[in-house]
């Protein structure tokens, strides 16, 4: 007779097949391509092998500095803005009044459309003769009319408007979630002990959705270090490197100009920085959630 802990396994092998053909091997073919030259305009040079060459380079890269740098702050004001909207709806939303299921449905309606679209929506928007948002600011004055993605300052805000727009309801999703869990006892004590709504704010809410917080800000974190299609559609990293981040970067190095082992160490930077941040949150946002309490078994 078959062991129980055999029948587990067998129900988990194509969970780990999956795994491993669509995750560890990429991510071990991008390791192994970083640690090569690879052009694809020179096959005849073949696959040499280069070591840490392609690192080193890249961190003598100006444009790849600047595209760290610029990816650092794009993470910083989306992740930030992200969460703070993102709570600020999840806390609406979690209120009972007329119509509430209507509204969680429109809320939810920007992370439903396809990024691609909503990049070429907020490109529309933004655009200097028939855009939406000059229409708004000046009117009819033409003369007035401002390129938005023209500019370096106004064009990054832009892409991070963009962005914030789209994903913000990701965030308040996933908070409403923790918010739910909250027992609405804890609130009626507080209330009855003379505890006001920024106590009740402060003390319940935000310690009691730390877990629900962290989960945001991971998410969060790495989906904005792997942004690509908004930079894609709506500025191509320009102007003037003004939105050029690191997986854009990254993109231009290996199809515009077949540099795949340099584009390939640019994405194992980017795995290597997500990972020491992702690990960062754990311990700071995340302590004390994961201790094992004990008796917890028994």
């Amino acid at each position: 007779m078959i062991k129980e802990k055999t029948i587990a396994y067998l129900f988990l092998l194509p969970s780990i097949a999956f795994l491993v053909v669509f995750i560890l091997y990429p991510v071990f073919g991008s390791l192994w391509l970083s640690l090569h030259r690879v052009l694809l305009s020179l096959p005849a040079l073949g696959e040499p092998y280069v070591g840490l060459q392609n690192f080193i380079e890249l961190l003598n890269d100006p444009v790849a500095l600047a595209s760290f740098k610029t990816t650092l702050f794009f993470v910083l004001i989306t992740t930030f803005l992200e969460l703070f909207s993102g709570l600020l709806i999840a806390l609406v939303i979690h209120k009972s009044f007329s119509g509430r299921g209507i509204v969680r449905a429109c809320v939810l309606v920007p992370w439903a459309i396809p990024t691609v679209v909503a990049s070429q929506m907020w490109r529309f928007i933004f655009n200097d003769r028939y855009g939406l948002l000059n229409l708004i600011v000046y009117g009819g004055n033409t003369g007035g009319y401002r390129a938005w993605l023209a500019y370096p300052s106004s064009a990054f805000f832009s892409v991070v408007a963009a962005d914030v727009w789209k994903t913000a309801p990701f965030a308040a999703l996933i908070l409403l979630a923790g918010l739910q869990t909250i027992p609405g006892e804890l609130y009626e004590a507080a209330r009855i002990d003379g505890a006001s709504a920024w106590k009740r704010f402060t003390k319940i809410t935000l310690p009691l959705l730390r877990p629900a917080i962290l989960v945001a800000l991971l998410f969060r974190t790495i989906d904005a270090f792997r942004v690509f299609d908004l930079v894609f559609v709506m500025t191509q990293g320009g102007p003037a490197n003004a939105t050029n981040v690191l997986q854009f970067y990254g993109y231009k190095k290996m199809f515009t100009e077949g540099d795949m082992g340099y584009g390939s160490a640019i994405s194992v930077i980017v795995f290597i920085i997500i990972f020491l941040l992702s690990m960062l949150y754990i311990r700071v946002v995340g302590k004390g959630l994961f201790i094992r309490h004990e008796g917890a078994d028994a």
